[in-house]
């Protein structure tokens, strides 16, 4: 080997060596100042009661403030872009539906960012599966009385964003049942909620942890369940299977990721801290018992999740011929 061989094999191995120490010392340091949960909807969906009833444990696990921020816009791409184009460092993360997430690719034609190239996984969270909910004023008390009144009248369905998971699922739903309706989109699940409860909309399907309060306080009526299976939460409500959609199950699962390029070890110790804290009792609780599902992953299974979440609903994009700016 001449000299100047091993001097530039001696400078690259030094390169490396430097550049692994640093994100040894970077990770070793971590968290050293308060870290940001971006939550890419408005206050009172489904994200965003996971995202503060885990804030507060996740701060006194890793000793520093976890702040949450609503960041809503573009049915959660304006803060789902600033997560993946933020420094890969641990301080900002992103809570939100990652089956949503994974809709955006096929749906959005100017995407800033690629989900699945800037982003990856650190753990689900939950899920909880999408109700069919009605004003309690519409005369239908199960699919086929809606189908049947929707032919005849016009019902507006709220939905919480153009292109998220509950507008695919309640397409979805009218393509397999023939019912007809006006879609109204909301800047998130909790103003789509508040219009339906109001009588501005009729129809909504959306995640059973942020709706079900409005079920049980008589505010809406529920004529479904997403799920494979009856509810015994929901007063045995039957599944959208039974009355006619075939194979048909949606929800929405929450789960947390960061920017690619966040060192391991810090995923490593997010997930393991994530999922203590969404295992724990109280917080188990207080989540199933609005019909919520914990569900936790290793960050290479929430990955592997996200992909076969992408494909599904880009069939499911294609066929209704959805496409957004």
């Amino acid at each position: 080997m001449t000299l100047n061989r091993r001097k530039v094999l001696a400078s690259t191995v030094a390169l490396g060596l430097a550049a692994a120490s640093g994100v040894q010392a970077q990770t070793q340091a971590w968290p050293s100042k308060p870290i940001r949960l971006i939550v890419p909807y408005p206050p009172g969906g489904s994200s965003d009661i996971i995202g503060r009833s885990i804030s507060q444990a996740l701060s006194e696990a890793l000793k520093q403030p976890v702040i949450v921020e609503n960041r809503a816009g573009a049915n959660g791409n304006l803060g789902a872009d600033l997560v993946a184009k933020s420094a890969p460092d641990g301080y900002t993360l992103l809570l939100c539906d990652t089956g949503a997430l994974a809709i955006s690719p096929s749906v959005y034609t100017k995407l800033q960012f690629d989900p699945s190239k800037d982003l990856r996984g650190v753990t689900m969270l939950a899920y909880s599966p999408h109700l069919l909910v009605v004003h309690p004023s519409v005369p239908a008390n199960n699919l086929k009385e809606l189908v049947a009144l929707s032919q005849t009248k016009q019902l507006n369905f709220a939905v919480t964003a153009m292109g998220s998971a509950p507008h695919l699922a309640g397409v979805s739903v009218e393509r397999a049942s023939q019912a007809k309706w006006q879609y109204i989109p909301y800047k998130g699940g909790a103003q789509a909620i508040n219009d339906t409860v109001a009588g501005q909309t009729q129809v909504l399907m959306n995640g059973m942890l942020a709706t079900l309060p409005f079920v049980q306080s008589g505010q809406l009526k529920i004529l479904g369940v997403s799920k494979a299976t009856r509810m015994p939460l929901i007063g045995n409500v039957p599944t959208l299977q039974e009355q006619g959609i075939t194979g048909f199950e949606s929800g929405t699962w929450q789960g947390v990721l960061v920017a690619a390029g966040t060192p391991q070890p810090i995923v490593n110790r997010l997930n393991t801290e994530l999922i203590k804290i969404i295992r724990s009792p109280e917080i188990r609780a207080r989540l199933s018992g609005q019909g919520a599902e914990v569900v936790t992953m290793k960050p290479v299974e929430q990955d592997q999740f996200f992909n076969q979440e992408r494909k599904r609903w880009a069939e499911v994009v294609a066929q209704a011929g959805i496409k957004l700016d």
